[in-house]
């Protein structure tokens, strides 16, 4: 019943010189590329890159270091553009709906196609199949983490309380709140979940003692963690993280469950090789400076730096395992 995912954020260090130069909302009359049958090299002009998450969030964090790199090495402008909401399915949607000519591209999350296919009808699900995977990017881990007040030191203190345990999750449809229902379902214990739109609400709550546990992304709750205002109790990656590498896993604690979040550049299906090409000349050129790698370490991120291919392999495995979890355990993510 193990979950295995992909391979495997200090805050908004890295944001303010990310965001020098890219305008948050789309302007219309905006010159955009069309990476190739035009005659010039991809990018000729502007490239719109859509985030599925508000600003300040770890994916907004991550596109603005990336765009910063894209454009240093192509010698283009990557202005960011948000469009939040639905787990990331209102920017995906953009991608997908736009020509398939290098002018719109995404770094999108792995839990949209992997997860929130199992809380959503089909209908409402978002189809991998309508995009390219250009390149891996980077994998962000899980942690349980409880307020001090608590008592609680170790996922055994859960299972030993007295009381129904309240857990915060970063909402419908995300790793947070499949880690938590695997994790309260294999210790057999009635938890009740308690959804929010994103880290920061959760972590909030957390600290104003609204609730007794949350999974959050280990980049949201590091300094807290380090400033003793949380306790971390397990993560969820297959080994121990070095951010925490004095927290436990799950499965050290006797529960086999591995949840992670990773992230992958994508651009709308049928776009041409050149243009994937290109980007991935200009994403290994980002990887590679020691700004991009201070940004990593300072986010609590491990490079997933690896060909698209290689990508959707691992989101079709991911995808498969959880929904053999979810059934195994009869878990509703709806309700969960």
């Amino acid at each position: 019943m193990a979950i295995s995912t992909a391979r495997p954020r200090r805050h908004l260090l890295f944001a303010a010189a990310a965001a020098t130069g890219l305008v948050l909302s789309a302007c219309s009359g905006v010159q955009t590329s069309t990476g190739s049958g035009t005659g010039d090299k991809y990018p000729s002009g502007t490239v719109e890159m859509y985030v599925g998450a508000s600003a300040g969030g770890s994916s907004d964090l991550i596109s603005r270091a990336v765009s910063k790199g894209l454009s240093d090495s192509l010698g283009a402008s990557f202005p960011v553009i948000n469009r939040e909401g639905a787990n990331g399915a209102l920017a995906a949607a953009e991608i997908a709906n736009a020509p398939a000519d290098g002018s719109k591209i995404a770094i999108q999350n792995a839990s949209l196609y992997t997860i929130t296919p199992l809380a959503v009808s089909p209908d409402e699900a978002t189809d991998l199949n309508k995009f390219d995977v250009v390149y891996g990017v980077s994998r962000d881990d899980y942690v349980l983490v409880t307020n001090p007040a608590s008592g609680y030191k170790s996922v055994k203190d859960l299972d030993n309380a007295a009381k129904m345990i309240r857990y915060g999750t970063t909402g419908v449809g995300t790793g947070a709140q499949l880690a938590a229902a695997l994790l309260f379902k294999s210790l057999d214990k009635p938890a009740t979940a308690v959804p929010f739109d994103g880290g920061a609400p959760a972590l909030t709550a957390l600290l104003g003692n609204q609730i007794d546990v949350a999974v959050l992304q280990v980049g949201e709750a590091i300094e807290n963690i380090k400033s003793n205002k949380l306790v971390p109790l397990s993560v969820f990656g297959p080994e121990r993280i070095e951010y925490l590498p004095d927290v436990p896993t799950a499965k050290e604690q006797g529960f086999d469950v591995e949840v992670t979040q990773y992230r992958f550049m994508t651009v709308p299906k049928g776009t041409p090789q050149d243009v994937s090409d290109r980007l991935v000349e200009g994403l290994k050129a980002t990887f590679a400076t020691d700004d991009y790698k201070a940004f990593n370490e300072q986010n609590s991120l491990t490079p997933m730096e690896e060909p698209g291919d290689e990508v959707l392999k691992q989101l079709t495995q991911d995808k498969q395992r959880y929904a053999d979890l979810v059934k195994q355990f009869g878990i509703d993510l709806r309700a969960s």
